[in-house]
This record gives C-alpha cells, structure tokens and sequence, in this order.
C-alpha cells in the first residue's frame, strides 16, 4: 500500500469541505444536504474529502435493503481527491471513512452510493474498496447547458418553482406548464440529455443487511458488455 497507510480521515467543518469539492470535484458543486463531511489528510495536508448526507430520493432508497429503518442508511454523495495523494490513496480513504461510520453511527447499516457514466467513471474505485453494484441505468436526465455546466433532473424537480439563472428568472414549472418535463426544459434552455449509464454501488457496514437486499448483485463484467466502461471521463 505504500504512503497510503500514513493516510489519516477525519471530521473538517462544513465550509472547508465544500470548498475543497468544489475545487476539485468534477462537477464543481456540493450536495446542500450533505452531514458529515471528512477529510483526507497526509503529512498534515488535505488533499481531499468524502461527504456523506440523506438520498434525495430516500423514500425510493431505503426499499433496497429489507427492514431498513429511516436513519439506517446514507449516501456518499461525494468524494474528491488530489492527484498529489499516493496510489491506493482512494480506498484506503473509503475504508478508514467506513470504519468512521461504523464506530460513530451505529444505527446505520449500509451506505449507497452512484459512480457517473456519463463524466467520470464507471466505479473503478468502488470495486477496489468492497462495494457490490446493484443496479446499472441508463442515463437521461442530465443536461449540458449551452454555457457548458451540468443539470441533474432531480435538482430541476426538487426546486421546480425555484427562480432559474438559466431561465432568465423562470422556474422550472414556469417553463413545463407545472408538470415535471424534462424535454421541456432542455428546448427553452437550447441544452442536450447527456447519454451514458449510472451506477449504483452499495457498501454493507452490516453483513446481515446484505442478506436482505432486495435487488440482485450485477456482476462488474456487465459494464464492459453493455460498453459502459469509463475513466476519468474519458470512455473505455
């Protein structure tokens, strides 16, 4: 493992965080709901940080896993690194992150989180740091903007009566006649539906939840043959 083992995770402020995913996320933006937030350290500097906060989309979530009580789950919404950190730098950072959650919030029991097929990658790091891949979707909701940023659909709908930059002060329900259209949206803002695939990884801090998945294990070869492989951005 080399330098990796100095690698020392730990609980930073907020404000740190975010200004650290910001700088070196690919998306250049932060999750609001974010709650706990690390950061990865060596020699005293930090070169990176996981978040970790409530799905969005909890109510959906939380059926992956049987019996799974409302605060027995969370997601890693985000993790950014530096080059500059040794190799294995990433799953160690992600193992000594699980042994974090697992002494410090022993309600939870698992952790969900997505790779981006359609910027980043397909979950390379996630397969090196024990993770199981339970789903793989084809991906239409998001949208390259003509300045050239990036929209999820979830963030759209979630705030959809919110005033929109790109919509010239409209909102989203000002644009789709109160509806949830994606389509809509993307012709008033002259943007395009990035195509590519998501993938859904799951990290089991309880083993006996792993027994109650309610979804099947999809094996990593099926990335390679539905041509979803990606690096870096950059597909395979």
């Amino acid at each position: 493992m080399g330098r990796a083992k100095d690698i020392i995770v730990k609980p930073i402020p907020r404000k740190d965080a975010d200004k650290i995913i910001k700088s070196l996320h690919y998306s250049g933006k932060v999750v609001r709901n974010s709650q706990i937030h690390l950061g990865v350290f060596l020699d005293g500097k930090c070169g990176g940080v996981l978040q970790f906060g409530p799905s969005l989309d909890k109510k959906k979530i939380i059926g992956l896993v049987r019996d799974t009580k409302w605060n027995g789950f969370i997601e890693l919404n985000r993790m950014a690194l530096a080059d500059w950190l040794p190799a294995n730098g990433e799953s160690r950072s992600i193992a000594v992150a699980m042994k974090l959650l697992k002494k410090h919030y022993p309600q939870l029991e698992w952790v969900v989180s997505f790779a981006d097929g359609t910027q980043c990658g397909h979950g390379t790091i996630y397969q090196a740091s024990g993770f199981t891949l339970t789903g793989i979707n084809q991906s239409k909701n998001l949208v390259r903007l003509p300045n050239g940023s990036t929209i999820h659909k979830m963030t759209l709908e979630s705030n959809p009566t919110t005033p929109r930059t790109e919509l010239g002060g409209k909102s989203y329900y000002d644009v789709t006649g109160g509806r949830y259209n994606l389509s809509a949206y993307v012709e008033e803002v002259g943007g395009q539906v990035i195509p590519g695939f998501q993938f859904r990884y799951m990290y089991f801090l309880n083993y006996d939840a792993r027994k109650r998945l309610t979804v099947p294990v999809v094996p990593f070869s099926k990335i390679k043959e539905i041509g979803g492989e990606m690096y870096r951005g950059e597909a395979k």
